[in-house]
């Protein structure tokens, strides 16, 4: 009689990124990534104690890949700011993961690595040592703030997007200039929340290394 395939972790872990592509975390199951693989959960808690160890592993996979082949070049705001695109990046191309991410981090080598550049990166700014983990704090809660919402945007539809679009206009453009005279007023300006986001996401990281930059004696 033939036994059941015992599957690798690296096995595990690819079907698990699999199946995120297109659910979300909170869809996703560790029944539902047993049937995938043709086993029963209980074989995979011999890799993962639970669903959130499993996610963290797979969001760990992402944050390595996106060290792959990095070196630290230029002063310590261009380090910063490359490691923020390298991670921005990552995560585009696989926005249900950036939600992981965001909620549940990671403990593994790819999270050390981002962890280790960064802080590599605020101790050469000449921060004074007291002060770099609550800055490194603060970088690391805006990056994933940011490449999480940016994520969320990418996974909807085209009709999704149209209709977020048409109630964008509604409630901007027809705004009751008596109860929202500052909103009717910009309201010809004001972009919706997909809009240049590229843009967005390099000036909010910019004007977070500006202030880090004024604090330096």
């Amino acid at each position: 009689m033939t036994g059941r395939r015992r599957w690798s972790t690296e096995e595990i872990l690819d079907t698990a990124a699999e199946l995120l592509r297109t659910s979300d975390a909170e869809s996703f199951s560790v029944r539902k990534l047993a049937a995938a693989l043709g086993t029963d959960s209980s074989s995979l808690y011999r890799h993962f104690r639970n669903k959130t160890e499993l996610l963290r592993a797979v969001a760990d996979r992402i944050l390595l890949a996106a060290m792959d082949g990095y070196r630290p070049e230029g002063d310590w705001k261009q380090r910063v700011t490359a490691l923020a695109l390298r991670l921005r990046e990552a995560f585009g191309d696989q926005p249900q993961l950036a939600a992981v991410w965001g909620r549940y981090a990671s403990g593994g080598t790819g999270s050390r690595l981002v962890m280790e550049e960064l802080l590599q990166a605020l101790r050469a700014s000449g921060l004074p040592d007291d002060e770099i983990p609550v800055r490194y704090h603060r970088i690391v809660i805006l990056l994933a703030a940011l490449i999480a919402s940016e994520a969320g945007i990418s996974t909807i539809t085209p009709q999704e997007y149209e209709q977020g679009m048409e109630q964008f206009r509604v409630a901007v453009l027809g705004a009751d200039p008596e109860r929202f005279p500052a909103l009717a007023y910009f309201a010809r300006d004001i972009r919706p929340l997909g809009a240049d986001r590229r843009n967005a996401f390099e000036e909010i990281l910019a004007a977070q290394l500006a202030d880090i930059e004024a604090q330096i004696p």
